[in-house]
């Protein structure tokens, strides 16, 4: 159930209210700018009644803080005003009021207003999560959802006991890229690379995400190590195939190197443990020269591709 917050030293029509409102959302009452900011910052509200004349804070003092308290989670407030308080409609509005009603209230226009921006917050905040679970440059999840995603396709292996395969990877030699060509052009690459890389991740059991910089992160639940090792190596000619040229490459192209892991998780094992394994893998495939892959299948036994 929704929540809404009713600021108000009026108490007969915050019954009123709470009459009118109290069937569909849960309604808190509050006759004091303290105790309104204090609720306000919990975040727990989805839309506000606010009195436009509390005697504690004139001329829209508890407004203004109030949309420092409640900005980042889009509650919209809505003014209660008397009639003679209309001519400050304008100014309330200005300072970041969504709406006002008129005393005495009329309970149609109250519930069409609440389930109105109500509505608007429940949407606003699905886009706000929308776009925090989507890194903006490259369109592919973000880190945010990959730390969430990613444990439950590890739980989700322990549960079918099935294997899943932890992979990184890096573009090559990108600090240089940068420094040459410049930001807007690497952000290109970037964009680009994770476009490729994610057109060859694209079963349900894959996730592809963002890492950090110019570092990609995979889980792919299903499949040996040998079978995603061999993907891995489409990926890489995918990326090389993109032709983006590069000075300081030893190919003259963007490259990537891959580190994985492949195992077959039971309750005792740790998703961290075996991603600081893909970390290591990284980390030989990019001392051994780049623009190439080191893998650990499930036996433990290591997998190599050289560079092309």
């Amino acid at each position: 159930m929704q929540k809404i917050l009713i600021i108000d030293e009026n108490q007969e029509e915050t019954e009123l209210l709470e009459v009118v409102l109290g069937e569909e959302y849960d309604v808190k009452i509050v006759s004091t700018a303290k105790e309104g900011l204090v609720c306000a910052e919990t975040g727990e509200y989805s839309l506000i009644f606010l009195d436009a004349a509390m005697r504690e804070m004139e001329d829209f003092g508890l407004l203004k803080e109030l949309q420092g308290k409640i900005m980042p989670w889009h509650i919209s407030v809505i003014l209660l005003m008397d009639e003679a308080e209309k001519k400050k409609e304008e100014k309330g509005l200005v300072l970041g009021a969504a709406d006002f009603i008129v005393r005495p209230a009329y309970p149609l226009v109250v519930k069409a207003k609440a389930r109105t921006y109500i509505s608007l917050y429940q949407f606003r905040r699905k886009e706000q999560q929308q776009s925090a679970m989507t890194d903006s440059l490259t369109d592919v999840s973000s880190r945010k959802c990959y730390d969430l995603l990613s444990i439950r396709k590890w739980q989700e292996a322990v549960r079918l006991n099935s294997p899943v395969s932890v992979c990184l990877f890096d573009i090559d030699k990108f600090r240089t890229y940068n420094d040459r060509y410049g930001y807007p052009a690497g952000d290109k690459v970037l964009a680009a690379v994770a476009e490729a890389v994610a057109s060859r991740l694209t079963r349900s059991t894959d996730f592809f995400a963002r890492y950090e910089g110019d570092r990609f992160a995979a889980v792919i639940l299903g499949g040996e190590g040998s079978s995603v090792f061999n993907h891995m190596k489409n990926i890489c000619r995918k990326v090389r195939k993109l032709n983006i040229p590069h000075w300081n490459s030893d190919s003259g192209l963007i490259t990537i190197s891959i580190g994985g892991v492949t195992a077959v998780p039971s309750m005792e094992d740790s998703y961290d443990t075996y991603f600081k394994i893909a970390q290591h893998m990284l980390f030989d495939a990019k001392n051994a020269g780049r623009n190439r892959i080191m893998w650990t299948n499930e036996k433990g036994e290591q997998l190599r591709e050289e560079e092309e």
